[in-house]
């Protein structure tokens, strides 16, 4: 079972005890992947399809415990995807699908259902608690989560523009910076910081989903910064050697070309000391020295023999 599905399994068996949260999830379940029927008399069916087991089981339960309807539940098999099931959940009695729109505020008061289910300006978001059963219900019908060991991302795909604004917005009130990308025909509202799914997660009220993404997210990052430090030390490792490199390949020219008995005595000084232990640090090397230098003096000195070998090769190169 995936990381998203481990999720949407733990959400789906938590049941608000407001009945006002309860209706607010319902109408995010509703507006995503809700279907309205409507027969030659007017009269009205109300039906979700989804491929995942876990949100019908969860609208069947809202349905139930919410306002006492049993919903007809069907399943078929999707014929384009292959394997994948479809599951239905019906309210077929008119008077039943008409007290559901009517309460989750998808019927107007002239009776006209909204386009696509608009939840736009719905007063069923208007409390926080209801916001966050809001939301819950829209990851839920419509949204995925990546596995954190590889990547964060956390999205709902919604039908319209107006739907994935107005998640945004629901969002923007707890501080969540979420954006919006057309992918196809379809809105998708996304989240990539860490920090910000870690936020999410503990609104939609999946504690032990927002623990279990902290552990790998604690552990990704300390890995991350181990790997940083590793390879920052080995870059300083590399260039050390490379330098030390260079500066026995000078201090050997000098003393081969003129000998190290015409350097000036500090420079005859480490230039011996540098042959004699290549692989030490500069800190080492002033150590070396009677008496001892700091790193600046002896980098000085280094350097000065740098140059001189440079002014020795372009003199062999004009003879």
């Amino acid at each position: 079972m995936s990381f998203s599905s481990r999720i949407k399994e733990k959400l789906s068996r938590q049941i608000s005890p407001a009945r006002h949260c309860r209706i607010a999830e319902t109408a995010a379940i509703l507006s995503l992947c809700g279907r309205i029927q409507i027969s030659e008399d007017d009269r009205l069916q109300v039906r979700i399809q989804t491929e995942n087991v876990t949100v019908a089981r969860k609208y069947f339960t809202l349905l139930k415990k919410t306002f006492n309807i049993g919903a007809e539940i069907s399943v078929r098999r999707n014929t384009r995807l292959g394997k994948n099931r479809v599951y239905s959940v019906i309210i077929r009695r008119h008077e039943e699908a008409l007290r559901v729109l009517q309460a989750t505020k998808l019927l107007s008061d002239s009776g006209e259902v909204g386009e696509n289910l608009s939840v736009v300006g719905n007063v069923v978001v208007q409390n926080p608690c209801c916001r966050r059963a809001f939301l819950r219900g829209a990851f839920l019908a419509a949204g995925s989560v990546s596995d954190p060991e590889k990547f964060y991302h956390l999205e709902i795909v919604c039908p319209t523009a107006e739907k994935a604004e107005q998640l945004c917005r629901i969002m923007g009130t707890f501080q969540i910076d979420a954006r919006t990308v057309i992918r196809k025909r379809s809105h998708v509202v996304y989240i990539k910081e860490g920090n910000q799914i870690v936020d999410m997660l503990g609104i939609m009220e999946a504690p032990l989903a927002l623990m279990e993404f902290e552990n790998v997210r604690i552990l990704r990052e300390m890995r991350g910064n181990v790997n940083r430090q590793v390879n920052c030390e080995t870059a300083n490792i590399n260039k050390t050697v490379s330098a030390a490199v260079k500066q026995i390949n000078d201090i050997t020219f000098i003393r081969d070309t003129i000998g190290f008995e015409e350097l000036p005595a500090g420079l005859a000084e480490i230039a011996r000391a540098r042959i004699e232990k290549p692989e030490a640090t500069l800190k080492e090397l002033g150590e070396e020295l009677d008496p001892p230098v700091g790193k600046s003096g002896v980098n000085h000195r280094l350097r000065k023999l740098c140059e001189l070998a440079g002014q020795l090769r372009e003199q062999r190169e004009e003879i």
